[in-house]
């Protein structure tokens, strides 16, 4: 499926735009997915209006000044959790805040500041009168000195990461002298592998080995950006060296036609677990894809992607984010125990046996547990096209040498 979301998370924020990795909010649960069964949810639960959690500045704004007013606040009920983290480029810091002596308002405390050429993420829940939580996510992104650009990249300092992690940098204005770029951006490994960078479009540039990295890989990423020249009279700001090591090699193995998804763990096979993938009508895109974002739970709406009212599903456990488009693969509750392993009903999203709240010892609380950011799933014998390689970290669905003709280098 292809959709947007708007969501808090079990895992850490990433650093790139289009990523957001391991490490930060256990337990919150999310904002706005696109992604959903066929089945539409029958619920007598009444849904939360949909501007219950308003959140300056808007989701996805940019330019934002370092004087500019960061405020959350709820139009019934109360604020139960708030965090703004700067995730720019390397360990997230928090901007401290204080809510209102009715709950109802979260503000930075005096003093706090938002910094320049950063990246924030802002993840809320929040409970109405009834008990019952809502969540949102969003980010924004601060002004860059005029005749500065930054890259905001992933993964985060310190990270561990699976096999198919990939490294990937979206620059805040577009690059023209790439080569300059690329040059000033090293990634080695230990034991050392050749690493090659390829460039999507003049905003993105990843890193990837010819083959999954070997687990226990220790990667560094140096970057040497401060002055280097990427358009006339634009220069860079960043210099430092962050690193991330590779945990192991998981691989899970998505057939659409059996309805079934093998999970290997460095080569060995750990479950084969039933499945329902995207219906004839909203197929699963095919090929490899990489996890880049955790979620206890996730709020699911069709409004997001054109479904209308089809659905609008505020509690989804177990959520692996899969694309920047939005495919998921996340617990089930609301299907038949049948469906799994018999039929696919789903908006294209992979959806796996659950109960509502999310069980640990579900077939979607097992997975998703024993999923780290950068492991691997890959989708066979589904009737859609192949992901695209800037679809999430999809640039392993490329040949080693197509891959490096998209370096600025080659």
């Amino acid at each position: 499926m292809r959709h947007v979301l708007k969501r808090a998370k079990r895992a850490g924020v990433g650093v790139a735009v289009t990523l957001a990795w391991t490490g930060l909010l256990a337990g919150l649960t999310a904002g706005l997915t696109g992604c959903a069964d066929r089945e539409r949810v029958t619920d007598s639960k009444p849904r939360a209006p949909r501007d219950i959690i308003r959140i300056s500045p808007k989701d996805g704004e940019k330019g934002v000044g370092a004087a500019d007013r960061v405020e959350v606040r709820v139009s019934a009920g109360r604020l139960e959790r708030v965090r703004v983290v700067r995730i720019e480029d390397a360990r997230p810091a928090e901007l401290p805040g204080r809510f209102s002596p009715d709950g109802r308002t979260w503000t930075p405390v005096r003093g706090a500041r938002i910094a320049l050429a950063a990246k924030y993420s802002i993840d809320v829940v929040a409970v109405d009168r009834l008990g019952r939580r809502s969540a949102r996510h969003s980010t924004f992104t601060t002004d860059v000195p005029t005749h500065r650009f930054t890259g905001y990249f992933s993964p985060e300092d310190g990270a561990t990461v699976g096999a198919g992690m990939i490294v990937s940098f979206d620059f805040n204005r577009r690059i023209r002298d790439r080569a300059a770029v690329e040059r000033a951006i090293r990634v080695t490994s230990e034991p050392p592998v050749e690493v090659v960078g390829h460039w999507f479009g003049g905003r993105r540039l990843d890193f990837r080995p010819e083959t999954y990295w070997k687990p226990g890989t220790e990667v560094t990423i140096s970057i040497a950006l401060r002055d280097v020249q990427a358009a006339p009279g634009v220069f860079g700001i960043q210099r430092k060296t962050v690193g991330f090591t590779v945990g192991r090699s998981q691989v899970s193995r998505v057939d659409a036609r059996k309805h079934t998804m093998e999970v290997r763990r460095n080569g060995e096979l750990l479950a084969t677990l039933p499945i329902t993938a995207g219906a004839p009508a909203t197929t699963t895109y095919n090929g490899k894809m990489v996890a880049t974002e955790l979620y206890d739970v996730t709020r699911m709406n069709g409004e997001t992607v054109g479904f209308g009212g089809e659905y609008d599903i505020d509690d989804v456990p177990h959520a692996v984010r899969l694309t920047t488009s939005g495919t998921f693969l996340h617990g089930n509750y609301w299907a038949s125990e049948e469906t799994f392993g018999s039929e696919n009903v789903s908006h294209g999203c992979i959806g796996l046996e659950d109960v509502r709240g999310g069980a640990a010892d579900s077939p979607a609380g097992w997975f998703f547990y024993r999923t780290l950011i950068g492991d691997v799933v890959e989708v066979v014998n589904s009737p859609d096209r192949t992901v695209a390689p800037d679809n999430g970290l999809g640039g392993w669905n490329l040949t080693w040498k197509r891959w490096k003709a998209g370096s600025a280098l080659h």
